[in-house]
């Protein structure tokens, strides 16, 4: 076909969409819906811990038009890294949400379940294959035994298989995926330059993030050799800047962006607009990888955390809180041997000076307040409690050096005082490694629905 139209409702499913701007665009002539439903920008949790990005609901509440549009309009739904992790329980659980709406409204569907779960033993008999992090870490056998959960971040492949494959499939629902590959693999099979398509699903992937304002969807007609951006809604506009500066989202640089498939090259792209809402993209070029490889995700638990947040206005303590918190920390390892010993740790984050960047922050001026978020990470969770306990005392009652007041250093806006979260979990993996021999992905085929 000359051109393809590919349609993304919502930056993260889960996160809303207007249903009557949604219709519209539907109704005037779609090729495919792609969404995502994961990442790792809210850290490792879920997939420690199983936890989904949304609750069920805004699953519902997202899935019930998308799959209306699916039957009515036979066209196919694609989602990447369902319920947030992508993990094979979530797979599960995004198919049986699927069974129960396709159920309520009276429809069938045919889906397809891609699993992205990765035996530990795989990658424990491949760690000479896998490749130092960008801190140049390699992980341990004993690393990859912590984890709760490991997954691999499958490129269009999988995807291609499924949609070429001889059985029909109305829904594709993917574990942990690199978010263009959908897109790729939609566009690629139906003739688009890799380049193109790998663009396309690079800036889709986050809905109308390249819209002003932004939010909601958007509407990609694409073509061999170019793409054109709409929003989806009419009261949203896409132009060269608000798409251009999607590039610099979440890369260490805007013009070479690494992936599974190769390296999207966008140094000779070019921005134009076409009218008052649409963008032309043009030049983007993908250079293939030469070997198989997949990014993996593997989440362990580290302990227990329990945090406490306040304000400091005095300005005689901003102007020596650094030299307070540590005293607060030492006031503490005296009352819990395990903080001295290091079994526990405590962190400040000072907001109104270095809170977001930390030791980057290039302008350290403090304001005439700032907000200590304390955090204390524990092997139990009633000593992560007792811990922060302290520590919070310690910042609201010890003296400093020119102190006016005889306590009430802290301004605590809530209570509980001292707030248990739950079980922390880092990533242990996050790694790339070799894939070549190995097939990662397995795909399931089922009927849901009436």
């Amino acid at each position: 076909m000359s051109e393809t139209r590919i349609l993304t409702p919502t930056g993260m499913l889960g996160y809303g969409y207007p249903e009557a701007d949604f219709r519209a665009v539907v109704d005037a002539g779609i090729d495919a819906i792609v969404v995502d439903s994961g990442s790792t920008d809210p850290g490792p949790s879920m997939l420690g811990l199983g936890d989904t990005l949304v609750p069920e609901e805004s699953y519902v509440r997202d899935l019930r038009p998308m799959l209306r549009a699916v039957h009515e309009h036979s066209i196919p739904l694609l989602i990447g890294s369902a319920g947030g992790a992508g993990t094979n329980a979530q797979v599960d659980g995004m198919v049986e949400l699927i069974d129960r709406i396709a159920a309520e409204e009276g429809i069938s569907l045919r889906v397809a379940a891609v699993y992205a779960d990765v035996p530990a033993a795989v990658v424990r008999d491949r760690l000479d294959r896998v490749q130092p992090n960008p801190r140049g870490e390699t992980p341990t056998a004993a690393d990859v035994d912590s984890c709760t959960a490991i997954v691999a971040q499958m490129g269009a492949e999988p995807f291609t298989a499924i949609l070429d494959g001889p059985e029909p499939v109305d829904v594709v629902v993917a574990g942990r995926a690199y978010d263009p590959a959908p897109y790729a693999a939609v566009l690629q099979r139906r003739g688009v330059d890799a380049g193109i398509a790998w663009h396309v699903g690079k800036i889709l992937e986050c809905g109308g993030a390249c819209a002003e304002p932004k939010g909601g969807g958007v509407l990609a007609t694409v073509r061999a050799d170019s793409f054109d951006l709409t929003p989806m809604s009419p009261h949203q506009s896409c132009t060269p800047l608000s798409v251009a500066a999607h590039t610099l989202y979440e890369k260490a640089r805007p013009d070479l962006l690494p992936g599974p498939a190769g390296l999207l090259d966008l140094r000779e792209c070019t921005y134009t607009a076409l009218d008052e809402r649409t963008v032309r993209v043009a030049g983007s070029r993908h250079v293939p990888a030469e070997r198989a490889t997949v990014k993996l995700e593997g989440a362990a638990v580290v302990g227990y955390r329990c945090v406490f947040i306040g304000g400091v206005r005095d300005p005689i303590l901003i102007g020596q809180l650094d030299d307070f918190l540590a005293r607060v920390e030492a006031h503490a390892g005296q009352l819990h041997p395990e903080l001295a010993a290091g079994e526990v740790s405590v962190a400040f984050h000072v907001y109104g000076r270095d809170g977001v960047m930390g030791d980057w922050e290039p302008h350290r001026v403090p304001g005439h307040e700032v907000g200590v978020l304390g955090e204390v990470l524990a092997p139990s969770p009633a000593l992560a409690k007792a811990v922060c306990t302290s520590v919070r005392v310690g910042m609201l009652h010890l003296s400093y050096p020119g102190q006016k007041a005889t306590a009430g250093n802290l301004a605590l806006p809530l209570t509980p005082l001292d707030n248990p979260i739950g079980p922390a979990c880092v990533f242990a993996l996050f790694h790339v490694m070799d894939a070549e021999g190995l097939d990662l992905f397995p795909v399931v085929h089922r009927k849901v629905g009436a």
